[in-house]
């Protein structure tokens, strides 16, 4: 089952347990994938798209071994 929930900047930050701004300087400098969704200049990306990031995050990768 997937999850198509839309998460925005604060739920990412949440999710990952860093401050909103440090969530908008990683899609600044590129390190986010690109938003499933983009509503009134708004990014949003779905759950699993964030999830799917967190889990290949080169700081994930040690913690797997």
């Amino acid at each position: 089952m997937t999850d198509r929930r839309l998460w925005s900047y604060k739920e990412i930050a949440a999710h990952i347990k860093v401050q909103t701004d440090t969530v908008r300087s990683y899609r600044k400098h590129g390190l986010l994938p690109p938003p499933d969704h983009v509503e009134s200049g708004k990014p949003y990306w779905y759950a699993d798209t964030i999830r799917g990031w967190v889990s290949r995050r080169p700081s994930n990768r040690r913690s797997r071994d």
